[in-house]
């Protein structure tokens, strides 16, 4: 016969299976910094290589501006954003395989299925939201949906992996919600949700699990 703490333990071994089955687990601390440089990389080349080196209040840089020029401003701030996305899809990839190759699983299962529906409907719903706005001309919101419908595929995607990404996207909707209401100062607010939030989680989410 099993003593009560030995049953308790069987318990206790169980329910981390059962919980492990339900949780996407291969996410890397490394990638959340990587993420985190790259953005503050990104907001760096829009302020020195595409606005020049004026303010941070990026949107001033439009009321003066020709329809032509003003286009083509957007489309090039878009671009880097762009780039820094998928660069960061790349190298949260790239160490999700390490990861899980690591713990002998893999990395293509219901679970991810799950957590990318998740993540993804969010994401396409404030894509289309911030080309909407583009084209409307509501360039100081664009950052601040960035961020918000960010948090929210974050906090959709949480219940399917570590309890740290449904916190970081809870972070990063109240940065999102702060920034809609000083809309001229976006690219700061660029700086800390993606850039120091992210490495901040990625530092966490390293020491948690090693990689």
């Amino acid at each position: 016969m099993k003593s009560e703490k030995e049953s308790i333990e069987d318990i206790k071994a169980i329910r981390r299976i059962m919980e492990d089955s339900s949780r996407f687990l291969s996410l890397s601390g490394l990638s959340g910094v990587f993420a985190g440089i790259l953005a503050i990389t990104g907001a760096l080349v829009a302020w020195f290589f595409i606005l020049g080196t004026g303010p941070f209040r990026f949107g001033d840089y439009f009321g003066s501006m020709t329809s032509g020029a003003a286009i083509t401003l957007k489309w090039k701030l878009l671009a880097d954003a762009g780039v820094v996305l998928l660069l960061s899809l790349f190298f949260a990839f790239c160490f999700s395989i390490k990861k899980a190759g690591k713990d002998g699983k893999s990395i293509w299962n219901s679970v991810s299925r799950r957590l990318l529906a998740n993540l993804f409907l969010p994401l396409f719903a404030g894509g289309v939201l911030i080309i909407a706005l583009m084209i409307n001309n509501q360039i100081h919101f664009i950052i601040p949906c960035f961020l918000i419908f960010y948090g929210l595929a974050l906090v959709n995607a949480g219940k399917f992996t570590m309890g740290e990404v449904y916190y970081l996207g809870i972070l990063e909707m109240i940065t999102g919600l702060v920034a809609a209401f000083v809309p001229g100062w976006s690219l700061l607010f660029w700086i800390f949700g993606f850039g120091i939030l992210h490495i901040g989680y990625g530092v966490v989410m390293y020491r948690k699990l090693g990689v």
